[in-house]
Order: structure tokens, then sequence, then C-alpha cells
């Protein structure tokens, strides 16, 4: 029995040789995630279900019949994608216990790729968080160091990925969720153009902003996966019918010298000196491969993190108001009056404030609180109408970029993965987090973090590479280039 810890089109290759089995895979994975419990990756782990996907896909193969592109490889689920029948909380205590009737498209189709579920990964609570911190199951840990966080929001599906116990995850990227904790737990993680991949049965956070990608430890692994979730899909009104590219194809496509701008506002104070050393030698690295490497300036840059935190916020605020206890999830059993007034209020509405009161935790109620006040009579015009002139600044200066260069670079996250607790009561030094991924958001592009090195204490470093809407393909070609090149994507903690 081949170590699961292989890439998944290794397993596939093996497994339709006859090698392996899917079964097998999962059992030993299974035992893997026992193991490793202490990371708190999993909110939901269901063995028997697993095994029995695995068990179903061996049967389709031995028969002989049509098995998908994923057949049997084990994929991690952010707990804010909807599993019909599976717990999925969001990492709350507000959803604690909701099943979806449901699955998510995305599901859908990897269920259709013959992929096998492998439990739900933890996460920042409603994704509002960089370091998996703010989850109501408690932190998960970073697999290099268990001492320091994996990144967030998707933090337990990165963390998965980088301990080899699936090979690949899904998470979902709102201002960096999927990139930079990819870059601290050393792996590959893409965010998709807003629209690639259809946003039905993803619990919203912002609307505008989120986009669900994969992790995996390479580009062929993350391209097999990408080309599984994308394409048009009727229920998205924001989903948008265009051709799917060979993602898989452009993996292996030459580097035919691109174009590459190197982003002047992303090594600018608070980038960590060995990130950035790590992130020039990248580019010594395009350079000597062939690739025309210039400066590049994104000058409203800068106003990235406050025009995200007021857009985010407004639409987390209105997103978030569908929670109230009245339907479905948490609702508070004691609602009687607590403070001077409240005993003139009608019983339903003391219901609905304590059952939010006691569902969110301090980060979601931060971000409800600004984005109410966002877009209260009086302030929408100062601030969150602000905040959208300022996006649009934002895309234009991207559009001005892309007439020049292919794709651009820069670091994927300001610092290597924090210490546990060291941010939590900074709530701006958290947000900074994402200083270099917000923008991409903002402008719908697509964006790809790849691992590009280690720091002397040995915590990954990862790049960070945007391109034009829609051009994935490009992002992959452009990606591979340096991966054929290094052998970082090969690393693993601990030196496994």
């Amino acid at each position: 029995m081949p170590e699961p810890a292989m890439t998944a089109h290794r397993l596939l290759e093996q497994m339709n040789a006859g090698a392996t089995t899917a079964e097998e895979i999962a059992s030993q994975l299974i035992k893997k995630a026992e193991a490793a419990k202490t990371l708190n990756v999993f909110v939901h782990l269901d063995p028997d279900h697993i095994l029995g996907q695995a068990r179903a896909i061996d049967a389709r193969r031995k028969a002989g019949q049509p098995v998908g592109p994923l057949a049997g490889v084990p994929v991690g689920i952010k707990d804010l994608l909807c599993v019909e029948g599976e717990p999925t909380t969001c990492g709350s205590k507000m959803l604690k216990g909701f099943k979806p009737p449901y699955d998510a498209t995305v599901i859908a189709r990897i269920k259709q790729a013959g992929a096998v579920l492998f439990g739900k990964c933890n996460m920042d609570e409603f994704a509002m968080g960089s370091s998996t911190e703010n989850s109501a199951y408690g932190p998960t840990l970073n697999p290099w160091d268990a001492s320091r966080v994996p990144g967030g929001s998707s933090g337990g599906s990165a963390a998965a990925v980088a301990a080899d116990l699936v090979p690949l995850a899904l998470g979902s990227d709102t201002g960096g969720s999927i990139r930079q904790p990819a870059a601290v737990c050393g792996v590959v993680g893409l965010k998709p153009t807003y629209g690639r991949v259809s946003r039905y049965g993803l619990i919203a956070f912002a609307s505008s902003l989120d986009q669900i990608g994969p992790f995996a430890h390479d580009l062929k692994d993350t391209a097999l996966l990408q080309a599984v979730i994308s394409g048009h899909d009727p229920r998205d009104a924001t989903s948008v019918d265009a051709p799917v590219p060979d993602y898989v194809a452009a993996v292996a496509q030459p580097l035919d010298r691109p174009r590459i701008g190197v982003v002047k506002e992303f090594f600018g104070a608070g980038l960590d000196p060995e990130v950035a050393a790590a992130v020039e030698a990248a580019v010594k690295i395009y350079e000597k491969a062939g690739a025309t490497i210039r400066e590049i300036s994104l000058p409203h840059s800068k106003y990235g993190v406050p025009a995200y935190y007021l857009v985010a916020p407004a639409e987390c605020s209105s997103n978030l108001a569908r929670y109230d206890g009245t339907t479905y999830g948490h609702r508070a059993e004691d609602f009687s009056p607590k403070y001077p007034g409240e005993e003139n209020l009608p019983p339903l509405l003391r219901m609905m404030m304590a059952s939010r009161s006691e569902g969110f935790g301090p980060e979601v109620k931060r971000r409800i609180m600004l984005g109410t006040f966002a877009l209260s009579a009086g302030y929408a015009d100062q601030y969150y109408n602000k905040a959208l002139q300022v996006r649009r600044r934002i895309r234009e200066d991207f559009d001005r970029a892309f007439t020049e260069v292919d794709v651009l670079l820069g670091p994927t996250s300001p610092t290597p993965a924090f210490k546990l607790g060291e941010r939590t009561a900074n709530p701006l030094a958290m947000y900074l987090s994402d200083i270099y991924t917000i923008t991409a958001n903002l402008a719908g592009i697509p964006g790809i973090s790849i691992p590009c090195g280690l720091t002397k204490s040995g915590l990954p470093i990862g790049l960070q590479l945007l391109a034009p809407a829609f051009a994935e393909e490009t992002l992959f070609r452009i990606a591979a280039g340096f991966e054929r090149e290094t052998d970082w994507h090969l690393k693993r903690p601990h030196g496994g």
C-alpha cells in the first residue's frame, strides 16, 4: 500500500493500475487524521461514511464502469459548503447541528467526479478571520509549528493538505482566505476569478467578494480540482457562462517568456525581511528562465484594507441578518429582560437579540456592527459608497497594469505564520495579514499562492501571482514554470 501522503494524480495512477484502492487510501488517512487530532483540522469526520464512499468507487472501478477524474481521491471540505445531510456549521455556534437539505454546486460536481468527501475542515467563524482562531470549535494549529496559526479563514483546509491528511481540499477566499493560509502552510492555493466557480450552496460572508477554490501540494493537483469545480451554474446569478480551459494542460505548457510585473507597493513597511528575500529570489529564478521583469505600481492598493473593511462588513451585516433564532440555527432558551428597557420589547424581539448574542462570536459581532454602521442613514455616502469608489479605482489600477504585463507578482503574506494569540487582541494587526491579497477580491481577478521558500526557523513562505479576470490558465502556466525550477512544493512539515 503506497503512502497516501502523495499527490492526487499519483494516487489516481496507482488506483487505476490496481496497486491500491480508494478504501485502502481512505482507511489509512482516517488513521492519520485520528493521530493528528491535536491539530484540530476537522470539525466533523465520519469514518463510516468516508469508507462507504470509497467502497462505492472501488466497486465501479472493479466493474469497469466509468469513473470520474477524481475517482477515489479524498477531498477536505471547508465547513461553509453545504453537503446534504452532513453538519455544516461555518465554525459557529449559531449553526451548530445544522444539516443542509441539498449539496452546494461544487460539492455536487466533486461527487460526480468520484471524489471521496473527507470531513468538514475547521475555519474562522463565518469566514471572518486570518488565523482560524475565531472558530467556535477552537483554533486549528499549523502542522509546521503547532505553536503557530495556519492562517485563515480556510486554515483547516490548508492545514489538512499540509499535514497530508488529504491530497486536496476546498476553501473560500473573500479577502485572502485561500491564498494566505496556503502561504503560511506551504501549499498551493488558488482564488479563481469571481464568477468562475458557482457560489450556490456557499454560506455567504460577503457576496460580491466570496469565491471558492482549491488547495493542493502542487499545480497539477490544483488544476485537476479547479477543472472539476469550474463552469456556469444557472442557480448562481453571478456565475459566468464562459468556456473552461484545460487547466491541467496549461500546467504542462512551457513558460514562453512571460511578462511579469513586480508590484512596488507590495514591498513596503511591514514586510518580513525573510519573506522579501524569498520573493526576490523567485524573481531571479523567473528572470533566469527567460521572463521579462518590470516594476509595476498599483497606486490605490494602499486603500485596499480600509475599503475592504467597509464593503465586506456591510455585506456581512446583510447576509447574517437571517440568523435570528426563528427558523433554523441557534435559539436562546432564556430571553428574559436583562437590561433596563428590555421589558418593554416584544418576546420575539428579545429572543432574536438573545439568540444572536449567544450564537455569534466576538469577531462576527464586530463586523456586523461595523457593517451596519457603514450602511446606516447619514453614513452610507461617507463610508460605504466611498469604499465602492475606491474599489473601482483599484480595479482600474489592475486593468492598466495588465496592458503591460501578463501577471503581477509579490509576497502572499507579509509575514510567515504568527504565534497563536499574538494578534487576537489587535484586530488591525490581524486585518493587515491580508494586505497583499484583499485587492484581488475587490477587483474580482484570480490569484494563486505557491510555496517559494522557508524561513531560517523552517516556516513556509508563499509567492503570489495575480492575472486578469478569467486568466487562470495563464496563472497555471506561469506558476508551473517556477514549480519546475524549484522543489519547495515537495517540502513537508518536520522534513516529511
